[in-house]
């Protein structure tokens, strides 16, 4: 039964791979598996669920490109709502040609959704989004936005993360420059 489980696990992972390989800007294919890597590091025995909804965050996510949606904060919200329902649906769906069970399909999709953040398997996977945020964008935004900003998107991915992911961020090798807004953005405003 094991490896009938083994086989179904990895005929969904490598099909998500092969959709977010297609990705034409060539970053959803190492971006899953960033996610999936701090995942595996956050909870060492992974549920199956749990290593799909990893890996499949953000399956396909530039068939919905941010400029479908209007400029504006409300809008930026409906384009991430929207995605998530595109990427539980597409994730969903490969389980079910996996032979996944449905129950095993909600929690996934669950997950993807993040309806529940209490839900440990979803924490982890938020902590996880926010690690990967932390190691590989952090550098990118710094230098795009204002240090306000950048404080406050710091702030606010600090109060999404768990114990797991905080103890996990604080041992991240940062920058100088990286360290000096995380040191703002977790003192007292």
């Amino acid at each position: 039964m094991k490896a009938m489980s083994e086989n179904r696990l990895e005929k969904v992972l490598e099909a998500i791979d092969r959709v977010n390989r297609t990705d034409p800007k060539k970053y959803e294919f190492p971006y899953s598996e960033w996610v999936t890597e701090w995942v595996k590091k956050l909870e060492p025995n992974p549920s199956e669920e749990l290593l799909i909804a990893a890996r499949g965050q953000h399956i396909a996510r530039w068939e919905i490109p941010r400029d479908s949606f209007p400029d504006d904060r409300k809008s930026y919200l409906a384009w991430r709502e929207k995605l998530k329902g595109m990427h539980a649906e597409k994730v969903g769906a490969l389980m079910r040609e996996a032979g996944y069970l449905p129950e095993s399909i909600a929690t996934v999709e669950r997950i993807i959704l993040k309806k529940n953040l209490r839900d440990p398997e979803s924490q982890i996977v938020e902590d996880a989004l926010c690690l990967v945020f932390l190691e590989h964008q952090f550098t990118d935004l710094l230098h795009k936005e204002p240090e306000a900003t950048m404080v406050e998107i710091l702030r606010k991915t600090w109060r999404k993360m768990g114990e797991k992911g905080r103890a996990a961020a604080l041992k991240l090798s940062l920058t100088p420059e990286q360290l000096a807004l995380v040191q703002k953005a977790l003192s007292p405003a």
